[in-house]
């Protein structure tokens, strides 16, 4: 292997920006994704290399891995992505990253940790923004209130999701909001609300399974964590639903119906 890293997911929005910054960083990456035409368009922009490779073809996954040192995973949603393409990084010794922000995609790599270390590859999901930021402010509050039980995030100013983003939270709807309690992730009885004040007064905020609650407890362990997004429309509606209402929501049929939607 040589010290370059494939970008797979290149052709999405996050994907491409992440490809226009490595080409301003003087990086050289191997592009990567499925639709061949418009990897090939997004290289020759930049002056890459690009490989068209499905995640459902793991010897051609392989053969792409086996051509540098890590990959950076940017195709969501990755409740359906990650997983094939972690088992292609240990197959070949690539390390791993991505941008997620996916409670269960957390929690499915640190259950795969010693798996990880006998094979020399380093798991590291969720090296975007999502959670980055907020986990660097929760290891400082820990660090400052090293007896802390209970933490609560509030986030406020995100603007627009990814379509990625948008298709997971179509996927979690049947699972209810997360939160972490006495050190467990659990599905709250009733979507948490408060108020809190993100610097203009008191604004409405709805809990959400954000990735934090999975992250924050390896940064902090601390037991109990809850996150809190400013309230919108589209949250109330969410948080709104009741059981029966989620249910038929996560099915097969309302769940496509949903991210054509998107």
């Amino acid at each position: 292997m040589s010290e370059r890293f494939m970008i797979y997911g290149a052709t999405g929005y996050t994907g491409k920006l992440i490809a226009r910054t490595a080409k301003a960083q003087g990086l050289n990456p191997l592009l990567a994704g499925r639709n061949e035409a418009r990897l090939k368009s997004i290289a020759a922009q930049h002056g890459f290399e690009y490989q068209a490779i499905s995640l459902d073809d793991p010897e051609a996954l392989d053969a792409g891995l086996s051509q540098v040192d890590a990959v950076l995973h940017a195709a969501g949603p990755f409740s359906q992505t990650s997983k094939p393409m972690v088992d292609a990084c240990l197959r070949t010794g690539t390390h791993y990253l991505d941008i997620t922000g996916e409670i269960d995609v957390f929690e499915a790599c640190a259950a795969r940790d010693e798996e990880a270390k006998k094979a020399g590859v380093m798991l590291m999901p969720g090296v975007g923004f999502d959670v980055v930021p907020s986990d660097c402010l929760a290891a400082h509050m820990k660090a400052r209130l090293p007896d802390a039980t209970e933490l609560t995030l509030a986030i406020s100013g995100l603007g627009h999701m990814s379509h990625g983003t948008a298709k997971t939270g179509v996927e979690s709807i049947g699972t209810g909001t997360r939160v972490r309690r006495d050190g467990r992730i659990v599905a709250a009885r009733k979507t948490p609300r408060r108020e809190i004040d993100f610097g203009e007064g008191p604004k409405s905020a709805v809990a959400i399974g954000w990735g934090d609650v999975a992250t924050a407890w390896y940064s902090t362990h601390i037991p109990n964590i809850t996150v809190y997004f400013e309230s919108s429309p589209q949250l109330e509606q969410m948080a709104n639903m009741g059981r029966i209402a989620r249910w038929f929501a996560s099915l097969g049929p309302m769940q496509r119906t949903l991210k054509k939607r998107i």
